[in-house]
């Protein structure tokens, strides 16, 4: 009998922990989610003021690594909303559609 007992508040903790941590998730990613639109406005923003912006220009306005930056970049040109010029290096940098 202590035994059955034992069983159902383990499966009960369980189920009530793989809850918690599903919903703790969820959050989170709407966060995250929410903060990359944000930046990526900052992004258009900077666009529609100087015409241009170059990696490193997103680097230093976000306060990211250049692997973030460069994927901003990216998604924003996968989107539709700016243009990539040049193909590598110190050449490339973007513009608005």
């Amino acid at each position: 009998m202590n035994y059955l007992i034992l069983i159902s508040v383990g499966i009960v903790g369980a189920l009530l922990g793989y809850y918690l941590a599903r919903d703790r998730k969820c959050s989170s990613l709407r966060r995250q989610n929410k903060n990359k639109k944000k930046r990526k406005k900052e992004i258009l923003y900077f666009l529609m003021r100087n015409g241009k912006v170059r990696n490193n220009d997103v680097e230093k306005m976000l306060g990211v690594s250049d692997s973030t930056a460069e994927k901003y970049l990216n998604e924003l040109e996968k989107e539709g909303k700016i243009l990539q010029n040049g193909k590598t290096g110190r050449n490339v940098f973007y513009t608005l559609k």
